[in-house]
């Protein structure tokens, strides 16, 4: 299983996996499973691996099928992110991301997605330095998952990578740009499976 070839996934899950269970395994409209897989993408998040090994995955299915090793992870945090939209009546969020040390380049009117899960922030962000870039965001397919998070008390919303945004405006500061992104629908490469057996549905 995933578990067993992905050394990092193993790990994470564990350390996800009794945080889940010191909790007292709370109410929640997402199953155990969807839980842990939450907690442990905020733990992996930081890691840097994650992230990127989904945007290489999404440019082929060979690609996908062959070398993304958290297709597991992949598959629950796309289904958690489903079910908390849905409890949380399919409201859109307003919400910000820097993103460190790059400068990104978008006209208005640009279709564009993140292509990898992304941490945003409810609370408004506005430090920056000459380096970062600064997304305001209106996403309708994120969901508020600050209470099934590993660090609980950011405010924070996960958009999918598969939630397409229209640049809807571009400016400068002193120090960086700010792109606004507003939500346009969804488009994905990905044909995602369920592989049994990697961990059980609780």
């Amino acid at each position: 299983s995933e578990l067993q070839q992905n050394l990092l996934f193993s790990w994470v899950w564990a350390v996800a996996s009794n945080e889940w269970q010191d909790s007292g395994v709370p109410v929640s409209p997402v199953s155990s499973d969807q839980a842990i897989a939450l907690k442990a993408y905020t733990i992996i998040a930081t890691d840097g691996k994650f992230d990127p090994a989904v945007c290489e995955a999404g440019s082929s299915r060979q690609e996908y099928r062959d070398k993304f090793h958290y297709k597991t992870l992949h598959f629950l945090l796309t289904q958690a992110l489903a079910t908390l939209r849905v409890s949380q009546g399919q409201q859109c969020h307003d919400v910000s991301r820097v993103v460190r040390g790059v400068w990104f380049q978008a006209r208005r009117g640009d279709i564009i997605r993140f292509g990898q899960f992304v941490l945003t922030s409810l609370s408004e962000t506005s430090q920056c330095s000459g380096t970062d870039t600064v997304f305001q965001v209106k996403t309708c397919h994120g969901a508020d998952i600050d209470k099934l998070s590993f660090n609980s008390g950011g405010e924070e919303v996960l958009i999918p990578p598969f939630e397409t945004f229209e640049v809807t405006n571009v400016t400068w500061d002193e120090k960086c740009p700010r792109i606004q992104l507003s939500s346009t629908g969804t488009h994905s490469n990905y044909n995602c499976e369920w592989l049994r057996g990697d961990v059980t549905e609780g």
